[in-house]
């Protein structure tokens, strides 16, 4: 039984933080869909622990499963890494080639030169898809180790090179 009630708990909480992050990033009928599986489970759970009331062994299945849930939900995201993160990269070579180099890489990148506490730096901000962050910061370390880098996910994105490129299938490959 306490096995039974921490798997149902982890699996609803998983449910949960997926259905959370597909509302939260505006797929709305994915993010319904995922919640009339996540009720279910919820209510099959609970339903065990709510029996068993006087055993608290289930209790603490219940307890420590969605805790693992949270977890395991978050992983997944990771794994299915939805929408686009935008990147600014401030570089202190302002010679350097790095933008047109992202570019061959298929990342819409928009430069300019800008000024630091040190001097001059160039300034880049960068739009990828989530799936494509981490190789992003990889190819950023391996042609700037000391370049800074701040990332975050755009509400909205519309128009401009990217989107044409995305639309068309012709990003990545």
């Amino acid at each position: 039984m306490i096995l039974i009630i921490f798997s149902i708990n982890v699996v609803y909480v998983a449910f949960l933080t997926i259905r959370m992050i597909l509302t939260l990033k505006g797929y709305r009928y994915s993010a319904a869909m995922v919640s009339v599986v996540e009720t279910v489970i919820y209510i099959v759970g609970l339903g065990l622990v709510l029996d068993n009331l006087d055993q608290i062994q289930n209790l603490i299945a219940y307890a420590i499963g969605f805790g693992t849930g949270v977890i395991v939900g978050s992983k997944i995201e990771e794994k299915l890494a939805l929408g686009y993160i935008t990147v600014n990269v401030i570089t202190s070579d302002v010679n350097q080639l790095l933008p047109a180099k992202l570019r061959e890489k298929g990342y819409g990148v928009t430069d300019w030169v800008a000024n630091g506490m040190e001097g001059g730096r160039q300034s880049m901000q960068i739009l990828t898809p989530r799936k494509m962050e981490l190789q992003l910061y990889a190819t950023i370390q391996e042609l700037d180790p000391k370049a800074f880098i701040i990332a975050y996910e755009p509400k909205t994105i519309h128009g401009g090179f990217w989107v044409k490129q995305v639309r068309k299938g012709k990003l990545f490959k």
